[in-house]
């Protein structure tokens, strides 16, 4: 059984930084790509960043670009979201994703992540 678990979500000031992090069990981590997407209230859900199944590859959201690392540790099957400088517009629930190919077939619960002006 496949699950995703995100954590690290919470209330923070704006200007202020947050790490999320997205334990996987259930699947050969590094087989696949790993994203983070986010859903803000009354918004559609939207890409954040990627990276590939050995870290050489990142792909990030222009709004999030200089501002948003993302990381990984197949050691751990472990996936980050290091957000610095953080804006009231980045507020949303943050959810991971598993990718073996094309399509994200699997989704973490998702963690609130909420930025105070």
């Amino acid at each position: 059984q496949v699950q995703l678990v995100e954590s690290g979500g919470g209330l923070v000031q704006a200007g202020g930084s947050l790490r999320l992090s997205c334990a996987a069990s259930g699947v050969t981590f590094s087989s696949y790509r790993m994203g983070w997407f986010r859903q803000a209230p009354g918004k559609e859900r939207e890409f954040v960043a990627t990276i590939s199944r050995g870290s050489s590859l990142t792909s990030y959201l222009d709004l999030v670009k200089g501002r948003f690392t993302i990381s990984r540790d197949n050691a751990k099957n472990t996936v980050y979201l290091q957000m610095n400088s953080l804006k009231p517009e980045d507020t949303a629930v943050y959810y991971c994703a598993a990718a073996r190919y094309s399509d994200y077939a699997y989704w973490g619960q998702g963690t609130q992540v909420t930025v105070s002006s």
